[in-house]
């Protein structure tokens, strides 16, 4: 299993293709901060509602100076078929390959079902402007995990 980011890290930068088949680099979005989310599988029930919840939070977010990146093994047509039914409009890259879900610690051993699996580790990571890591999520819950995490960065409008 690949280390996982600590505050204060250097970001591992990556490019990827997005839905469209276009690459996006982490490094494209330099000066602004990157909330990068890593997960199992488009089009799967706790993947659909964390993506809609970064969807239905994408204007607050943005609004605070942060761009949305999420990750997934799946094939850019996998990812366009995922963006239409649901309407997302936060941007989707797949790594097919797993090495940018390695090189953050979002892929390798992990429980389900009792079980220890290899897979993906639902992950979020904050990096800030400069590329290093400002906070790093592992095995966070598909539901209500973007609530928390706006709360915890103290975004929420109270």
């Amino acid at each position: 299993m690949s280390p996982r980011l600590e505050p204060g890290d250097v970001a591992p930068d990556f490019t990827l293709p997005d839905a469209d088949g276009n690459d996006v680099s982490l490094s494209g979005h330099r000066g602004r901060k990157v909330i990068v989310y890593f997960y199992p599988a488009a089009l799967t029930p706790g993947c659909t509602k964390q993506a809609c919840d970064f969807t239905d939070n994408l204007e607050l977010l943005a609004d605070q100076g942060y761009d949305v990146i999420g990750v997934s093994p799946d094939k850019p047509e996998k990812l366009a078929k995922f963006r239409e039914k649901e309407s997302l409009k936060v941007t989707l890259v797949g790594d097919p390959g797993k090495e940018t879900m390695e090189a953050y610690g979002a892929f390798g051993e992990k429980k389900l079902y009792g079980k220890t699996v290899t897979g993906v580790i639902r992950s979020t990571v904050v990096v800030d402007e400069e590329g290093k890591v400002e906070r790093a999520l592992y095995n966070v819950k598909a539901t209500g995990h973007v609530a928390k995490l706006i709360k915890d960065m103290g975004l929420a409008s109270e």
